[in-house]
This record gives C-alpha cells, structure tokens and sequence, in this order.
C-alpha cells in the first residue's frame, strides 16, 4: 500500500464536505508532479486529507475506491475516486510538521506548491502519533 498527502482548500471542497458525500473524484490537478502521483494511486492506498490556505492542517485519513482516469483534455492530467476512512483525533498543523524533526523530510515542507505528494511509512506513523497528542 503506498502513501499519500492531497491538499484542498476547506472553503472549496473540505474533510467535512468528502464525509457529507461519501465520495469524491479528485480531479483538476494541473501539476505534472502531482498528476504523475495520481497516477500511481491503487485502490486501498491512504491519503492524509490536508486543508491547505485556511487551516494548513491533516484533518483526516481517505482511501483510493478507484484508479487514475482521464480528467479534461484526456493527455496528462488525470483523476482518482477517494472515500473517507477517518477524521484524525486532532489536526496536525503545518507548524507542527516543520517543527518535527522526523517529518523535516517530508515532501508537505519541502515541496510547498505539490497538491498530491508522497508520505513514506515512518512520516505516515508520526503524524498519526502526533494526531493522538
């Protein structure tokens, strides 16, 4: 199972409007990085939810429910389908990340402007145990 970090700003579309759903499709990523990124997804891998601009925090945990499809002009940009699996008992601020030593590698810091990025297992754990207070 990869991995995964997905920004969205809260007043788009939030933790709170994914669980009001149940679903969503991810689209309208227009980062090559990004959408390369959308495009490892499988179905069953975890993405912390991340509320970017208001809030800059991991609010929750989602789940790949469908693989990389086209998305607009078909050629390089892509979507994929994600469920809610749980909301963390706190949020992890972006302060909280870069003032963590074992996360000073994680792409969330080092790559500001990546709406999809990578979490390896060890940063995926300490942000759970941070979650927990």
């Amino acid at each position: 199972m990869n991995l995964w970090l997905m920004k969205s700003e809260p007043d788009v579309f939030g933790w709170d409007d994914l669980v009001r759903d149940g679903t969503t499709e991810w689209d309208g990523v227009r980062n090559h990085t990004a959408a390369g990124n959308l495009r490892a997804m499988k179905v069953g891998d975890r993405a912390f939810f991340y509320h970017s601009n208001i809030g800059l925090e991991i609010v929750g945990i989602m789940e790949v429910t469908r693989e990389a499809k086209p998305d607009g002009d078909g050629k390089h940009w892509v979507s994929v389908e994600l469920k809610p699996v749980e909301k963390l008992p706190n949020p992890v601020t972006l302060k909280a990340v870069k003032a963590e030593p074992k996360l000073a590698e994680m792409e969330l810091t080092k790559y500001s402007r990546l709406s999809v990025g990578k979490v390896s297992e060890a940063e995926w754990k300490q942000v759970l145990k941070m979650a927990k207070g």
